[in-house]
């Protein structure tokens, strides 16, 4: 059975950073492209991160650009998402997901709010 459990969210000021992660169970980690998706009431989920398979090539949404890191431990099946500086507009459901060709896996997402 294929799991993605995705933790670190919580409340936090704006200015303020977060570390998220996500550790997979039941696929072969290694060979999965993994991204950080987020999405709030009303609006379609967003691509907030990606990273390959063996982590040499990362790509971002430009609203978080400099201010986020996505990163990957293929021994530990744990891609994390390092965010700072964060912002109010960055307050989302936050979803880790597993990408191998036409497979595709969810977690159910871990809850970031930056209110002051």
């Amino acid at each position: 059975q294929v799991q993605l459990v995705e933790s670190g969210g919580g409340l936090v000021q704006p200015g303020g950073s977060l570390r998220l992660s996500c550790v997979a169970s039941g696929i072969i980690f290694r060979i999965h492209t993994m991204r950080w998706y987020r999405q709030t009431p009303g609006k379609e989920r967003e691509l907030v991160a990606g990273i390959t398979s063996s982590g040499g090539t990362t790509n971002y949404v430009d609203s978080v650009k400099g201010r986020f890191t996505i990163s990957r431990d293929n021994v530990k099946n744990t891609v994390y998402l390092q965010m700072n500086s964060l912002k109010p507009e960055d307050t989302a459901l936050y979803y880790c997901n597993a990408e191998y060709y036409a497979r595709r896996y969810w977690g159910q997402g871990t809850q970031v709010t930056v209110s002051s």
